[in-house]
């Protein structure tokens, strides 16, 4: 009986063996280094004797109680002893502490990586237009970096915190640069700089090991260009079959031979027991496509010259305007609804408020000013017309903001006129002003043009288009076009009477997901009132 109870006691401190070995082995990998000055090896490993000399219980006292030493190397830790949980949450603690601004190698100083930002909603890369500060100038928080050149514009990168511009990893004109990657290094200390004269981002290491693994790719593909082969000379044989007075085919085969006129002899089989299967009678028919199409290229290629062109590399607001464009005429069910617009009242109020404006000093109202204002208070009063398709829901906007189409050297861009229903014609003037010039510098940030709720686009005044239909700009639900103002000879009061009015045909392209066509009419109804009515915009 005592002896079974002294086998229990044993086997119960044999338990806890596996623990304490983890225990001792941690103990002596958390304070090792590479560093000569660091305790050595054999100290740790006859302590680790020393330990395991003694008893289970002994070693766990040992364990709890025991402080253990660091290496010197790691300056960020506390220098008093510490014992078994705290060393380990302190060691965590300081490691967080020097993860941020070090790469992995040991030799470089605290940095910070500068990663391309992400300036709009839309954004998934950029380009580097024009570096402001160069390498080795001293930077400090709100401090312009660089200008980034994003789907919509050109924005100025500002620094976050202060030091030097070490290393400039994207040059000038670096195109398509990924949101987050790094295009620079700052440092804390000026005579840091130096330390990154080479340097390479972390991130630029990981593709390197992708490409040591190709060498056990090679035997692979041997391996599989065998049993390939196999399958050729086996079907060889086979091929013969068509000679002989029948031949094999699939129902398939057949039909699909039939409805082409081809013989089936003239097919090479490749299927089981040289069966002819619809693979071969398609190979063949693409074959004889492709002999048939080459013989008259020749010729025709002697004869026609070779044409001479430019390639023009796509700038990144005219890939983003492409790609949205696209999406909208794929996914929008577009309708447009045309309503001819007389503005000889129009064009008289302006001239009158034109004439009151150069006495005071003030900017001339356009036609595209009164049109914005007529736009805008008929969304307020369809509000219907103000809104945007969702998969759950169609949002109605509270705020009318227009976006007005401007074309720049650069591409086309949509700056917007917020609260437009509740501005007057000339601060409605001025801001198209001067969102046009900074649209034409290439200079608009987010806020210039995010946030519109409809879109007006004019092609009659500046061009002299007489009618278009616009393309809607997502996620609005309607666009309206502008052509230009002709005179026309309209009947008049009596049979033999005909006068002469000015008349200006207005296009309003519309989601029928979220407008249905009686209610776009009215809006149009609306408009056409401000616009032939145009005192009632002031009131």
């Amino acid at each position: 009986m005592a002896y079974a109870s002294r086998i229990i006691i044993h086997s119960n401190k044999l338990k806890h063996v596996s623990t304490l070995l983890r225990r001792e082995h941690s103990v002596a990998a958390r304070g090792f280094s590479n560093s000569s000055t660091h305790p050595s090896l054999t100290a740790r490993e006859d302590m680790l004797k020393t330990r395991l000399s003694c008893s289970p219980v002994e070693r766990i006292s040992k364990c709890r109680a025991t402080t253990v030493p660091m290496p010197s190397g790691i300056s960020t830790m506390s220098t008093k002893a510490m014992t078994g949980p705290t060393l380990f949450r302190e060691y965590i603690s300081s490691h967080m502490r020097s993860v941020r601004g070090f790469s992995s190698s040991s030799d470089l100083p605290p940095h910070q990586e500068i990663g391309m930002p992400s300036l709009s909603p839309t954004m998934t890369e950029g380009n580097i237009a024009r570096w402001l500060k160069k390498e080795g100038d001293k930077v400090a928080p709100g401090e312009v970096l660089c200008e980034v050149e994003t789907d919509k514009a050109t924005v100025e990168m500002e620094c976050m915190e202060e030091g030097y511009l070490a290393k400039i990893l994207k040059e000038e004109g670096t195109k398509a640069i990924q949101v987050g990657e790094v295009i620079a290094i700052t440092v804390e200390e000026e005579e840091d700089i130096q330390k990154f004269k080479d340097y390479t981002p972390s991130s630029g290491a990981s593709p390197a090991a992708p490409e040591a693994k190709p060498a056990p790719s090679p035997p692979k593909e041997e391996k599989v260009e065998k049993p390939a082969s196999a399958p050729e000379a086996e079907t060889s044989k086979p091929s013969p079959a068509p000679s002989e007075d029948r031949i094999f085919a699939s129902p398939l085969a057949k039909k699909l031979a039939e409805d082409n006129n081809v013989p089936l002899s003239s097919i090479k089989a490749t299927g089981p027991e040289g069966r002819i299967v619809k693979a071969d009678v398609e190979e063949f028919l693409a074959s004889r496509g492709k002999e048939t199409t080459a013989k008259p290229s020749k010729p025709t290629d002697s004869k026609v010259p070779a044409l001479d062109y430019v390639d023009i590399p796509h700038t990144q607001i005219r890939k983003v305007t492409a790609s949205r464009l696209a999406f909208s005429k794929r996914t929008i069910p577009h309708y447009y609804l045309t309503v001819d617009t007389c503005v000889d009242k129009m064009m008289g109020l302006r001239s009158q408020l034109n004439s009151f404006q150069e006495a005071n000093g003030g900017k001339r109202i356009s036609v595209n000013d009164l049109v914005i204002k007529a736009a805008a208070l008929a969304l307020r009063k369809v509000p219907q017309c103000n809104s945007s398709w969702t998969d759950e829901y169609i949002r109605q906007f509270s705020n009318v903001n227009i976006n007005v189409a401007v074309q720049t050297e650069n591409g086309l861009y949509v700056p917007v006129v917020k609260d437009a229903d509740k501005k007057g014609l000339s601060t409605i003037g001025e801001e198209v002003r001067f969102l046009a010039q900074k649209a034409k510098e290439n200079s608009l940030k987010p806020e210039d043009y995010e946030g519109g709720t409809f879109t007006v686009s004019n092609l009659g005044g500046p061009f002299g288009i007489k009618q278009f239909c616009a393309v809607i700009n997502p996620p609005q639900a309607a666009i309206l076009a502008i052509g230009s103002a002709e005179k026309r000879v309209v009947a008049g009061g009596d049979p033999d009477q005909f006068n002469v009015a000015s008349y200006m045909s207005v296009t309003l392209s519309c989601d029928h997901r979220v407008i249905d066509g009686a209610i776009g009419a009215e809006w149009l109804k609306a408009f056409k009132g401000y616009i032939e009515t145009p005192e009632s915009m002031l009131l």
